[in-house]
């Protein structure tokens, strides 16, 4: 039984938790972005053009954390989708900035639903309370990993109190 007991224990280890809940979120962000003809990370890059629309790939690549050539790949499947149009600025082929046509925008629109029902699915059964102290705790190993690495957290580390979402204080 010992051995049985010791090969298990990796299972009740948080950071095999986290990794197998992340593969799981993942999965269901997959399962629900298909009903928009979507993969996995198009969505960002459509939310990043919607909140700033004409960004350059170099932009881009930045903000989603990602090497320009994974950016390049990403925006010319948008782009065949109809989803996306890169535009020459002022005909200098060297520098393009990333546009979303009319049918990206609307998609943008529809990701919003999307991410509210993941959220609402992921903290089904778990009060305000809860929510903000989960997202503190994450919030802290976030910061302990990227200390070690010396990167940066996330940047939305802002005070939880200015943040909580309507439907975390109607749960309190």
């Amino acid at each position: 039984m010992k051995n049985a007991a010791a090969k298990d224990a990796h299972v009740k280890t948080v950071g095999y938790r986290l990794n197998h809940t992340a593969r799981l979120q993942r999965a269901r962000t997959a399962k629900l972005l298909t009903g928009l003809g979507l993969f996995p990370g198009q969505e960002t890059v459509l939310k990043l053009l919607a909140e700033h629309d004409g960004r350059t790939m170099g932009d881009l690549a930045g903000a989603l954390r990602v090497r320009p050539p994974t950016a390049s790949k990403t925006i010319a499947r948008l782009t065949a989708q109809g989803l996306v149009e890169r535009r020459a600025v002022n005909g200098d082929g060297r520098l393009v900035r990333v546009h979303l046509t009319e049918p990206g925008r609307t998609r943008a629109s529809a990701i919003d639903g999307i991410w509210h029902t993941l959220e609402q699915e992921m903290l089904e059964g778990l009060d305000g309370k809860d929510r903000k102290r989960l997202r503190k705790l994450l919030r802290r190993i976030e910061k302990n990993l990227a200390g070690r690495l010396g990167t940066d957290a996330h940047e939305d580390d802002a005070d939880d109190d200015a943040d909580d979402a309507p439907a975390d204080r109607a749960s309190e």
